[in-house]
């Protein structure tokens, strides 16, 4: 099928590079407003050729959203309004509700398919695509029932060619448990790294004892601001509430250490690993 990629960045080009390997895609068409963007992606043949909007859709069975939730948001509206009835549009966004919700009432909302597939890096651009990246990860599809069955069947074609696992939920179900998954973890990152860059002033210090534990945890705050300010206006009142119980969390690790209750602190430890059975 020719597929339009709107958005071909690191989960764009990664989408474009396995569907073109699994033979999903006869042709590739990239549309990004990041002129360097589109130049790498011609380089490393993600895309066959760049486009406009218009002609990108005209031509193309399958249009994929692969850009920021807020611009998702914005330009949903308008890829509906100039697609056929045969023609399939599917997004690849962290939130789900707010992108749900700007097109509930559209004429074409069932050619539209909600997707999140689950994975991601601090990096971005098509340089850092990777083919592979998805194998093995969730690929959650939601509200399908508010999507016309052959837009449905097509992505659960895309979906099962980047070899992820298909999981189905509903939009705002979704956003609660990817802000506890997901989101947290960002934040933490984030918090994290302006910590150490307060308390610690001494740049090579940082480098020279950073411990692969601290390197691993800090990883995430890599991750760019445009990307994921809008995941967090997106998804503030899921995010609000996680980010209070980490706080919550947090205070506990305080008090025991203020208290010196070492007893309680290995408590705490002791019920965190607990996750070790989770995630194996």
């Amino acid at each position: 099928m020719k597929i339009s990629i709107i958005g071909v960045g690191l989960i764009g080009g990664s989408m474009a590079l396995k569907l073109r390997q699994k033979n999903i895609a006869s042709f590739i068409y990239g549309i990004d407003h990041n002129k360097q963007h589109i130049s790498d992606a011609l380089d490393l043949k993600i895309i066959d050729v760049e486009a406009n909007l218009e002609q990108g859709i005209k031509d193309s069975d399958l249009i994929i959203l692969a850009i920021p939730v807020d611009a998702t948001r914005k330009l949903l509206p308008s890829v509906l309004d100039l697609i056929s009835d045969h023609q399939t549009v599917m997004d690849a966004g962290s939130t789900k509700a707010g992108i749900v919700g700007a097109v509930k009432d559209h004429p074409k909302r069932s050619r539209f398919v909600a997707f999140h597939p689950m994975w991601g890096t601090e990096n971005n651009g098509p340089k850092s695509a990777i083919a592979d990246s998805f194998a093995g990860k969730a690929g959650v599809i939601c509200n399908k029932e508010e999507s016309a069955d052959d837009a449905l069947e097509t992505v659960e074609k895309v979906v099962n060619a980047l070899d992820m696992h298909m999981i189905y939920m509903n939009a705002e179900d979704h956003d609660i448990h990817t802000a506890y998954i997901s989101h947290i973890s960002h934040i933490t990152s984030y918090a994290l790294a302006n910590t150490v860059l307060e308390k610690e002033r001494e740049e090579e210090t940082i480098f020279q004892l950073a411990s692969s534990g601290f390197s691993s945890t800090v990883r995430l705050a890599k991750s760019h601001p445009e990307m994921w300010v809008p995941i967090f206006k997106q998804n503030k009142e899921n995010v609000l509430d996680v980010l209070n119980e980490h706080i919550s969390q947090l205070r506990k690790f305080k008090s025991a250490l203020e208290k010196e209750n070492y007893e309680y602190l290995e408590e705490l430890i002791t019920n965190a690993n607990r996750i070790r059975g989770i995630l194996r």
